[in-house]
């Protein structure tokens, strides 16, 4: 839709006849095309006050438009009201909203970005009124909310922007933020089997004990075990094989009746 420059008196007449009109008017549409273009210079400025808050001056404006059409729909002549000062906050309505919605980079409740906004509102406020930061304390008193809820809406402002994990760790290094963070350690993982590894193979006879240690722990082939023992290779083989079979039962819950799925299976090889 083109811009025009339209008068005030020719823009207040406009939506005045819109919305006095016949609504079987033929005529009708082109007159609310027409006093949606005479308004549109208001949308335009109300925009430009929320420019430079990371959001692009044409998607405000596209938004501002939305909220003078829902305005212009909306208005009823009738009720003595003038349309700027029923469009004004329907406008201004719409564009905050598109805030609250949008330039959030994670999604919280709406209760903490509105808490947000306010609190926000009542430092600027507070400031300029007491000559100094105001307290949690005097902005809960402002607000009349309690102190946890203002730390609950500070705590949700860290929402409002991220930071890229490709972000310089300022440290004279060229670490990146994303390098700082730690990931899944395999060592977790181990630990924990060989914490449920343990009871298990306390309850093994001796001898079978002595086997697990010269083959996992001092890494003897079966053949090394069965001349230390005195026993054939395939007699080690074997008793291996059961003694394995017996730890893995009783990790399973397999001992106790019906298999139990087991929180990390252990892979034991001979």
């Amino acid at each position: 839709m083109q811009e025009t420059a339209i008068s005030d008196q020719l823009a207040a007449e406009l939506i005045e006849a819109y919305a006095t009109a016949d609504p079987a008017d033929p005529a009708r549409p082109a007159l609310r095309d027409r006093a949606i273009e005479a308004w549109l210079p208001l949308a335009k400025h109300l925009a430009r006050r929320y420019a430079g808050r990371g959001e692009a001056e044409d998607d405000l404006s596209q938004v501002a438009m939305i909220g003078l059409i829902k305005a212009v729909d909306r208005y009823d002549a009738e009720r003595g009201v003038d349309f700027p000062a029923f469009a004004i906050p329907t406008v201004l309505g719409e564009v905050k909203r598109y805030f609250r919605d949008h330039s959030w980079s994670i999604r919280v409740p709406r209760r903490l970005q509105e808490l947000h906004l306010a609190i926000s509102s009542a430092n600027a406020q507070l400031t300029q009124r007491l000559g100094r930061a105001p307290t949690v304390a005097d902005v809960a008193a402002h607000l009349e909310v309690t102190e946890e809820e203002v730390l609950e809406g500070l705590e949700g402002a860290r929402a409002y922007a991220a930071t890229s994990l490709s972000t310089p760790v300022a440290d004279g290094s060229d670490r990146e933020l994303g390098d700082t963070i730690g990931g899944p350690d395999a060592a977790f993982e181990l630990t924990e089997q060989l914490i449920a590894l343990r009871p298990a193979i306390a309850g093994l006879a001796e001898r079978e004990r002595s086997i697990l240690a010269m083959r996992f722990y001092d890494d003897l082939s079966q053949s090394e075990i069965g001349e230390r023992l005195g026993i054939s290779q395939m007699q080690v083989s074997r008793l291996l094989s059961r003694t394995v079979a017996t730890l893995r039962a009783q990790l399973l819950g397999e001992d106790a009746g019906a298999p139990a799925e087991p929180r990390h299976r252990t892979r034991v090889t001979c």
